[in-house]
C-alpha cells in the first residue's frame, strides 16, 4: 500500500489571487446652461454650434444674420407688423444690437442689394452675417433667463421647435410670390431706411439719449 500511494501525483494549492473592486463610474457631470442650450438647438432645430460658454450658433448654414441698432431694429419689426402675410422669423437681441435671421446666403447678396436701392453711398451700420460668423445662442425658450448673465442674447421672437424654421426666413427668392417666406428686399428696404433714421437722430460722437 505504501507503494501505491507515492506513486499518486501530489497537485499545489495555488494560492487565491485577491481581485481588485472594480472601480466605480465617475459621476456624470449635470448640464450647464451652455451644454442644455446646445443639446436644444442640435436636437429641436438641427443647427450647428461651437463649443464653449456662451452657447454660440454657427451662422451660415441653416439661417444668416441682419445685425443692425435696436432702435433700428424696433422700428422696422413695426414697419413690417403692418404687411400682411408677414410670417414672424425670429428675432433676437443681445444689447443695443437686433439680429434678425433670414435665409442662408442673403448676407452674400446684402451689398448688392443696398446698392440696387441706392443706400450703399452712407455708413448704415447694417450688417450682414453669413458664413464662418458665429452668433451668441439665446436661451431656449423655457430656460429661465435666470441662469445666464446680464447682458446675455435673448430672443425677442424666438424659433418654432420642431418647425420648419428656415422656411419663414426672409429669402431674395419670395419677391413677388405672395406668400411663405417674406420678401428680403422689404426688409432690407425697410431696415435702411430704419438704420438712416437713427443715424440722423444720434451722429457719431454723440450718446443716444436714453
Amino acid at each position: 500500500m505504501v507503494g501505491s500511494l507515492s506513486a499518486i501525483p501530489v497537485v499545489p494549492v495555488i494560492p487565491a489571487i485577491p481581485t481588485a473592486p472594480l472601480p466605480l463610474p465617475s459621476p456624470r457631470r449635470p448640464l450647464g446652461p451652455a451644454d442644455r442650450a446646445r443639446r436644444w438647438y442640435e436636437n429641436e432645430l438641427g443647427w450647428a454650434t461651437v463649443p464653449g460658454a456662451p452657447a454660440r450658433l454657427v451662422v451660415g448654414r441653416g439661417f444668416d444674420v441682419l445685425d443692425m441698432p435696436l432702435e433700428a431694429g424696433r422700428a422696422t419689426l413695426r414697419r413690417l407688423g403692418t404687411c400682411p402675410g408677414v410670417p414672424a422669423s425670429p428675432v433676437a437681441v443681445q444689447g443695443d444690437r437686433m439680429r434678425l435671421l433670414v435665409a442662408a446666403g442673403s448676407a452674400e447678396e446684402l451689398p448688392g442689394l443696398l446698392r440696387w436701392l441706392e443706400w450703399d453711398a452712407l455708413d448704415l451700420d447694417l450688417v450682414g452675417l453669413g458664413a464662418g460668423a458665429l452668433m451668441d445662442a439665446p436661451p431656449p425658450p423655457g430656460a429661465g433667463a435666470r441662469t445666464y448673465p446680464q447682458g446675455a442674447a435673448e430672443w425677442l421672437r424666438p424659433p418654432e421647435s420642431g418647425g420648419e424654421v428656415e422656411s419663414s426666413l426672409p429669402t431674395m427668392s419670395a419677391q413677388g410670390a405672395g406668400g411663405g417666406a417674406p420678401d428680403l428686399v422689404r426688409l432690407v428696404r425697410t431696415a435702411a431706411t430704419q438704420c438712416h433714421r437713427v443715424r440722423l437722430r444720434h451722429p457719431r460722437g454723440r450718446s443716444p439719449v436714453r
